[in-house]
């Protein structure tokens, strides 16, 4: 086959730009580095010629070969005219094909018709979902969403509220949130950390903890791809899956548009309250909620359009979304926050056609989040509202936060088989939190625990809302090169390059708020230790007088500037082994390396880490009518940046304990008096009292970086021209994790076993990172300044085999947009169990990434293996729209899915002790009896439904849009997590099995627009 660049017809010389110049048969779907590009492929005549022109000035011209097929590769997204011609003479036409992320789009040409005919063909339009919606050239789970779907469908403006269109991609966990508090989502089983991001091709996740990514304005969104798996060697740092963004670009016409959206406090229906489930306080009232509303406004504009038509494109856009309301915090601490949040959203493209062979297109983008709340007290007694305290100053979330970016990328088409590309980009972080609010009072933690004796029955606080202050001159910055090269040679087209990221994240870390220490309450049963049991434990404190209660003295501290550095290269073979059989063989090597404060590598992982990906797939009937594929992969995950905090910084974090005989009016307790520890003052159980760590004892030194295997085996086929169904099996075993151990006891028991005399072994520090379940070596000091290398294995530590196992099934029915509607309906069936979440822990909320309770210690382990907190076994998912009459168009979005695993965490054994690191109520045991995951029941299904009215009237040329949405429509409030800690029989959390979180009550939102 062979390729020109097209230079006829009306179109400028400048037209005739080689954005794909041509890549021979180059297999369908080859796209380079993080997809911005699609391909075109299909059948017509032998001989004849197929050009592909967009409405932004690029043109490409092949010539179908003599088995009746032809590919145009590496096409810009974006709307394209495809034209067939026989010579000189114009046989059939195609117009409006927009092309899809990533992936092919099938134009084939039936049977030939006439120049003289061709004229009168009606034009067809394609799109993500249209005739032929079969993407044989594709071996990845991908879904993709257009503009103009997004048009149509009821969403929230998150990314996340549109990855969840994805099959098996479930609502993460309500504790955790992006960087500007977007929610997060959890995909085939994977932890919310374990999702990578992308902005035209750039890398914007989290670069601290992993939490979510930039995204780009909701109207600024061209078309949003979904990778559930099996995604090519040219994606890494992710064993979850991608949500890759494309912005808009400016074409040759230049398009106005203006948005406003308005969310009314009074459409929305009252939250219910949340009251306590156990003990003799059952029923009581425990978080009031009925008055946690607000209202939300945003507004949003676009503009694009060609500087120079058919050379110089530009598009901008901008959003801004303002909420303010009221929320009411539980009894614990009872607060009124009256919040506001400011979330502007900018993006700027620019498209260059420098020639007919070099492209340059620079990005700019900032996504930020402005917060200030104001809090009061709050009397339960009286349900009032009191007097005001001061500013939330806790960084939970930061009073600004986000990121800009600046990316360019740069396209050469050097030759028709061989094109080269490189992006380079930045992005910079904040994370700031005023100074301030009442630090003339310590915090209290845990005031329920309090001894009701010295409460009246109640509850004592004070103004200090929150126990942590960050360091306002928190920030990061992020750089991505990458360099991609494809060469296309015969039936192969070989895709080759480099990824690599450099982050520093500077001023990161915590201390405790008020006078630099906060009060926490507690209660154990009487006579029973409150950590360890014997007092020659190393980790001891004894237990309380009298019934139980204690308070200990907390102080709380972490601070470095860290960065980390990512290497990777990759190759990828796509090889069009005929006209039906596709395949693609890739082979990616990663290389992490983490640094400290002080730039001394505490983490080297740059090994070969090589992550092979194969998939295949077989064209049935060689019509796109029936597809079945395969694929297998190895995937790797870096550890960000915050990681170094807990495990190779100066962390501070103990306790001291007292007994006492009363409390103040500020919660502080009267009348100490010291109770006995094994350090004779504060405690800390990892060991972890603001010492310096030395690098190379930091992590086991034959530590492996976290990676799972893939397997997916499914099938697509067209029941007509517009209906298509599948099924798609999917396996995900991870095979390797990081996390920390805090049992330096183990360690030390082992070296005497070994014969190591104990009074030659140095201090041992908590929190070593290791690979969980496996064999590790640790350097541990000697008292003659050298090391000892201690190999440490399960039965050393008394733990079992990591295990997280994610097993899915999806069937899917689909009907393409016709004119008239569009409907999808995907059923997914699952099982993700395991004794591992992966590097975040969703039901206690921990997110100190690969430094959670999990593997500390042997106890905390036992009975772990469970279904775990990110499972949902049924999903059931529709969403469509419907051309009710030329002005009016509704559209719904409905999601049905079990409820997440409860867990109930008591303290150890039956006779419910808190032995060795002395954590409380985590342990897999309640009431005596063996607990692991999801024995304690799940949550209640969901049945969420959203359905939208828009009104296009005639007499406005449609330009002119009325829109309304109404959010959960049945209005069901259901608990989506509940408070798993138990603590003992006698001495029960009464807080135990309170919803955390809820379902969002119903609420509208009213919109208008206008597009020119």
């Amino acid at each position: 086959m062979s390729s020109r660049i097209s230079r006829a017809g009306v179109l400028s010389r400048r037209t005739a730009l080689a954005l794909a110049i041509a890549m021979g048969t180059a297999a369908p779907g080859v796209v380079l580095a993080q997809a911005t590009s699609g391909s075109l492929f299909g059948s017509a005549t032998p001989g004849q010629t197929v050009t592909a022109t967009s409405d932004t000035g690029v043109s490409r011209t092949v010539t179908v070969d003599q088995q009746g097929r032809y590919t145009i590769g590496q096409l810009p997204v974006g709307n394209y005219t495809v034209t067939l011609k026989q010579g000189d003479g114009v046989v059939d036409t195609r117009n409006n094909v927009t092309l899809r992320v990533g992936g092919g789009t099938d134009v084939s040409f039936a049977a030939a018709a006439s120049a003289s005919n061709a004229s009168s063909l009606e034009g067809v339009t394609v799109s993500a979902n249209a005739l032929p919606s079969i993407d044989v050239s594709a071996v990845d789970s991908r879904t993709v969403i257009t503009s103009q779907q997004l048009d149509k469908l009821p969403l929230a403006r998150t990314a996340e509220a549109i990855a969840l269109l994805a099959p098996g991609a479930v609502a993460g966990s309500s504790f955790f949130t992006g960087p500007t508090g977007n929610a997060l989502v959890s995909i085939a089983g994977s932890a919310v950390t374990e999702n990578a991001y992308y902005m035209n091709g750039f890398n914007t996740t989290d670069p601290l903890s992993g939490f979510g990514g930039i995204t780009l304005p909701y109207g600024a969104i061209d078309q949003q791809e979904i990778l559930a798996g099996g995604y090519g060697a040219a994606y890494g740092r992710s064993s979850g899956g991608v949500i890759s963004q494309v912005g808009k670009r400016g074409t040759n016409d230049w398009h106005f548009g203006a948005q406003v959206l308005w969310e009314p406090k009074g459409t929305k229906a009252n939250p219910f309250n949340y009251y306590r489930q156990v003990g003799p306080l059952a029923g009581q009232e425990y978080d009031e909620n009925k008055g946690d509303k607000s209202w939300r406004t945003t507004y949003s504009a676009y503009a694009g359009g060609p500087l120079i038509k058919d050379t110089l494109y530009i598009f901008v856009a901008a959003e801004q979304e303002r909420r303010e309301g009221e929320s009411t915090t539980s009894v614990a601490a009872p607060f009124v926050y009256k919040t506001s949040y400011r979330n502007p959203k900018y993006y700027g493209k620019i498209d260059w056609n420098i020639n007919d062979s070099n492209i340059l297109e620079v990005t700019g983008a900032s996504n930020k989040q402005n917060y200030d709340a104001s809090i009061y007290d709050y009397d339960y007694a009286t349900h009032t509202k009191g007097d005001y305290t001061g500013k939330d100053n806790s960084g939970v979330p930061p009073n600004k936060s986000g990121a800009d970016l600046y990316t360019a990328k740069f396209t050469s088409y050097i030759t028709d088989d061989l094109t080269l590309t490189a992006l380079y980009g930045k992005m910079k972080g904040t994370y700031y939190t005023a100074t301030g609010g009442d630090v003339t009072q310590p915090n209290i933690i845990g005031a329920t625990f309090e001894n009701p004796a010295y409460t009246g029955g109640g509850v004592i606080t004070n103004g200090n809302p929150s126990a942590q202050v960050p360091d306002p001159e928190h920030k990061s910055t992020n750089t991505n090169l990458r360099v991609d090269l494809s060469y296309h040679i015969g039936d192969h087209t070989i895709v080759a390059g480099i990824d690599n990221q450099n982050v520093r994240d500077t001023h990161d870390g915590v201390t405790t708020s008020g006078p630099g220490y906060a009060w926490q309450y507690g209660k154990q049963d009487p006579g029973v230790p409150i950590i360890g049991e014997e007092p020659t434990d190393s980790a001891y404190v004894a237990p309380a007088a009298g019934e139980g209660y204690w308070v200990s003295r907390y102080i709380y501290s972490t601070a470095a500037s860290v960065r980390t550095t990512q290497r990777a290269q990759y190759i990828e073979d796509t090889w069009q082994v005929n006209d039906r059989w596709m395949v693609k063989v890739g082979l990616r090597n990663d290389q992490f390396t983490n640094y400290n404060q002080q730039s001394q590598p505490y983490l080297r992982l740059t090994t070969p880490q090589w992550a092979p990906r194969l998939g295949a797939t077989w064209d049935v009937n060689g019509d796109s009518t029936l597809k079945i594929y395969a694929n297998a992969g190895r995937y790797y995950l870096a550890l960000p940046a915050t990681v170094a905090l807990r495990s190779a910084g100066a962390s501070l974090y103990t306790n001291e304990y007292y007994n006492y005989t009363g409390i103040d009016a500020n919660g502080i307790p009267q009348g100490l008096t010291p109770i006995e520890s094994s350090t004779g003052g504060p405690i800390s159980a990892n060991r972890e009292y603001g010492i310096p760590r030395d690098p190379k004892t930091a992590a086991a030194t034959n530590i492996k970086s976290q990676y799972q295997d893939e397997f997916i085996l499914g099938f697509d086929a067209a029941l007509n021209d517009k209906w298509t169904y599948g099924a798609k099996g999917t396996v995900r075993k991870l095979r390797n994790s990081i996390d920390d151990v805090g049992d330096a006891d183990a360690i030390t028991r082992k070296m005497i076993r070994s014969g190591i005399d104990p009074d030659t072994i140095g201090d041992i520090q908590g929190s070593y990172l290791f690979n969980p379940g496996r064999a590790n070596t640790f350097l541990i000091p000697n008292t003659n300044g050298g090391y000892y290398s201690v190999d440490m294995n399960n039965e050393d530590f008394g733990f079992p085999h990591n295990k997280r196992s994610y097993y899915g099934l999806e069937l899917y029915l689909d009907h393409a947009w016709d004119g008239v509607y569009q409907v999808r309906f995907d059923y997914v069936f699952s099982k993700s169990y395991g004794n591992s979440e992966g590097q975040v822990r969703s039901d206690i909320r921990q997110d100190t990434v690969s430094a959670t309770v999990d593997w500390d210690y042997a106890e905390v382990m036992q009975y772990a293996n469970g279904e775990l907190a990110n499972s949902r076994k049924h999903q059931f998912k529709i969403y469509g729209s419907y051309q009710l009459a030329p002005e009016w168009l509704v559209s719904a979005n409905i999601n049905i899915a079990s409820g997440a695993p409860k867990s109930c965490l008591g303290l150890y054994g039956p006779n419910q002790t808190n032995p060795n690191l002395g954590y409380g109520s985590y342990y897999h045991w309640c009431d005596g009896q063996p607990s692991p995951p999801g024995a304690a029941g799940h949550n209640p299904w969901t049945y969420l439904v959203t359905g939208s009215l828009e009104y296009r009237p005639e007499w406005a040329d449609k330009k002119l849009a009325f829109n309304v949405t109404v959010f959960n429509l049945l209005n069901q409030r259901k608990e989506t997590q509940v408070y798993p800690i138990h603590g003992s029989t006698n001495s029960l959390n009464a807080r135990y099995d309170v919803p955390l979180y809820q379902t969002t009550p119903r609420y509208a939102r009213f919109g208008i627009s206008y597009d020119f």
